[in-house]
């Protein structure tokens, strides 16, 4: 039988759950004993040139969890899509009632590897729309009852390109300092209810083959260089050394949701090994 966890009987919202940090975080939070929700587009997205979550992969989260005794529920959601957010949302509160966490991890790295004069209109929608206005409409749904129980904690995952710049990531670049700042603004306005909203800048993220994450090698491909060499590259600029694991994110996230964090809200919380603090 599980172990009680920090999170027993809490209600968690995960986007990006089909694998890679999204996983990770449903994971743990089931092994923490929270009731899970997981989100995915689990589809193909024109323009976004490397294949995304399937469903298939939002399955094997969904058991990944049961497998820990976590009551889990997958639906297949683009979070582009404001309908289809708040019918997951209502759906959501039908079943459990309420949400206590919402995790917004669901995002993409490209269309990137271009200086910013080369970005054409609709890459730069594309990016900002799933990265940033996706983030925003997950808020938006949720913040309706967390506000209302006056309760709730949302925690988004941005990147060190929500405090720092990236030559050739204008798009990604601008999506996450838009995340860093909705989550600052948020935190202010939920401050008085209650509801408590931080950030998670993670640094560059092992691909961990078990969660079937990709980001890094995502990346690479956008600057044409080998995997190997990016994570050299990355591994030299940490002052620790070493890449993030998914887990280290998963770890944090965990904590934020939990009652330990309670008067924590407007953090931006880097899980970078250093490097942002050059």
């Amino acid at each position: 039988m599980r172990a009680r966890g920090g999170l027993e009987g809490f209600v968690a919202v995960i986007t990006g759950a089909a694998r890679g940090i999204g996983r990770a975080c449903a994971i743990r939070f089931a092994q923490e004993g929270a009731r899970l929700v997981l989100l995915d587009v689990a589809a193909p997205i024109p323009g976004v040139p490397y294949a995304l979550g399937t469903s298939s992969q939002l399955s094997c989260t969904e058991e990944l969890c049961r497998a820990e005794g976590a009551i889990a529920q997958s639906i297949i959601v683009d979070v582009r899509d404001p309908l289809a957010v708040d019918r997951a949302m209502a759906t959501t509160l039908t079943r459990f009632g309420r949400i206590d966490i919402l995790v917004n991890s669901a995002g993409i790295a490209a269309p990137s590897g271009k200086a910013t004069h080369e970005i054409d209109e609709e890459e730069w929608r594309l990016m900002l729309d799933v990265d940033l206005t996706g983030t925003w409409r997950m808020v938006k749904a949720v913040s309706g009852s967390m506000l209302q129980r006056r309760s709730g904690s949302i925690i988004n995952i941005a990147s060190t390109a929500g405090v720092v710049g990236y030559r050739h990531f204008a798009g990604y670049v601008a999506a996450k300092h838009g995340v860093v700042g909705l989550t600052k603004a948020a935190a202010l306005d939920f401050g008085p209810y209650k509801v408590r909203v931080n950030a998670i800048c993670p640094g560059s993220v092992r691909d961990d083959p078990e969660l079937e994450g990709c980001m890094l090698s995502e990346i690479a491909r956008s600057l044409s260089v080998s995997v190997a060499d990016h994570e050299q590259t990355f591994i030299q600029a940490q002052p620790m050394n070493a890449l993030v694991e998914a887990s280290d994110i998963s770890a944090a996230a965990a904590w934020l949701g939990s009652p330990d964090a309670r008067h924590v809200t407007g953090a931006i919380v880097m899980v970078d090994g250093g490097f942002s603090a050059r």
